[in-house]
């Protein structure tokens, strides 16, 4: 017995020893959960957004129940989005969004995953930045279409709503840009057939989109290179009647 008490004793002050080495460590490992935030937050204001992340990692394995680990939930996804990795910013917010569907802040968390889908630097204020963005990739601004369509569509009411609908409306005419740019593409290339296609597609999902002018123009031109001259006129009557100060209809009248 006395040799089991000596084992124990020992067994107890080698895990004493480990407990204080670990808090020599990490000097992180007795603080609550409130003091946790508070520095990440503070990490969050100074920019330093992978050394936030890491402390509300921390926050969230140690606490990882009650509102402290929800916030920081949401505030990994937004460091991963003020980092461009977008697609660990939507990972994040799919994961809150998973385990707090109900969340007051759920709409916040959709509007942030819909920025990272399409980096708002590409987004709204591209053109300010000689960027055109019906030359990026489509599939992303579809997918960050229909992010904010269900944004305004889950929460009608939210204040990031009326945010979420104009880059909908953004993106529509984005989205339409980039068929017309690759029908223009087969117009220039003597594939009329695709640029007709192309450019009809355009003009039955983008209709109000000002790209739609020039679908129509493309499918005129398209017909009257194919010498199919009735389809052509039909196209024209279309063209002419939503567009009658269309310039290429001006240019031909002037021959």
């Amino acid at each position: 017995m006395n040799r089991l008490a000596a084992w124990i004793a020992v067994a107890i002050t080698l895990l004493t020893l480990a407990a204080c080495s670990n808090v020599e460590k990490d000097p992180t490992a007795k603080w609550d959960a409130e003091r946790l935030y508070a520095e990440a937050k503070e990490l969050i204001q100074a920019g330093n957004w992978a050394q936030a992340r890491a402390m509300l990692e921390k926050l969230e394995s140690r606490y990882p129940f009650g509102r402290y680990a929800q916030q920081a939930q949401m505030e990994i996804a937004y460091t991963y989005y003020k980092e461009n990795e977008s697609a660990q910013a939507i990972t994040a917010a799919d994961r809150f969004l998973k385990l707090n569907p109900n969340h007051p802040n759920a709409d916040y968390v959709q509007y942030l995953k819909g920025l990272a889908t399409f980096n708002d630097d590409l987004g709204l204020f591209g053109r300010f930045l000689g960027i055109d963005p019906s030359r990026l990739d489509p599939k992303s601004m579809r997918e960050a279409f229909e992010v904010f369509r269900e944004l305004t569509a889950r929460w009608p009411d939210s204040k990031y709503a009326p945010d979420a609908t104009l880059r909908m409306n953004y993106l529509i005419n984005a989205m339409a840009q980039s068929e017309v740019n690759i029908a223009r593409f087969y117009f220039q290339r003597g594939a009329y057939v695709a640029a007709i296609q192309r450019s009809q597609g355009a003009v039955r999902d983008f209709q109000r989109s000002p790209a739609a002018e020039e679908a129509l123009t493309i499918i005129v031109r398209s017909y009257q290179a194919l010498s199919l001259p009735e389809l052509a006129a039909d196209a024209e009557r279309v063209l002419k009647q939503n567009y009658p100060n269309n310039a290429y209809l001006a240019a031909q009248q002037r021959k």
